[in-house]
């Protein structure tokens, strides 16, 4: 499978899961209850397929051939595709802190895990937009000929791995099982 088209699969994924933190932020903060072990599970995949190995594969594979066909790294598509995944990172934060107040019953907890999530939602949704419309179709125009063979073994190689499939698998399940937890949510 092209790099693109394993990034592409792979937003999919992570979007299930985005749709899962928006219902249960938004429940949360409507009043109802969420056990806090579904935001730390949340987070325990986004921090770990989304930015771990996700994002891990843009910054270490993608984005390079993309300077080396000729994109700035600090301006333009690239730039801004690691400043949003730095963003990310900090509201992965935010929400890890506010998941582990609520799970020691702050009271205000709920408000702020929510608005962190939100915003993470939000974020990534544009986030994933830019790329599968704009970054990833000029990747596939710009990295041609030997670029485009380095670049498709160095994803073959990072999909093969038997520990990678495995992680691979284990997310999936997860991302099932959240998506199954929040659709049943009031």
């Amino acid at each position: 499978m092209e790099p693109v088209a394993v990034l592409m699969n792979e937003h999919r994924t992570i979007e299930r899961v985005l749709d899962a933190v928006e219902r249960a932020a938004a429940y949360l903060v409507r009043g109802g209850s969420v056990r806090p072990a579904f935001f730390t599970e949340a987070i325990t995949f986004l921090k770990g397929f989304a930015d771990g190995r996700h994002h891990h594969k843009e910054e270490e594979l993608l984005f390079p051939a993309l300077v080396e066909a000729g994109l700035p790294r600090e301006a333009g598509p690239v730039a801004v595709m690691l400043d949003e995944h730095v963003h990310g990172r900090a509201l992965i934060a935010a929400m890890a802190d506010g998941a582990r107040r609520l799970a020691d019953g702050d009271a205000g907890a709920a408000r702020a895990l929510s608005e962190a999530s939100q915003a993470y939602v939000e974020l990534l949704r544009d986030h994933i937009m830019k790329e599968d419309h704009v970054l990833f179709p000029m990747a596939a125009r710009m990295v041609t000929g030997a670029a485009a063979t380095t670049l498709a073994a160095d994803f073959s190689r990072a999909q093969a791995d038997e520990a990678v499939a495995e992680l691979r698998d284990r997310f999936a399940v997860l991302a099932d099982d959240l998506a199954r937890e929040a659709a049943a949510l009031g």
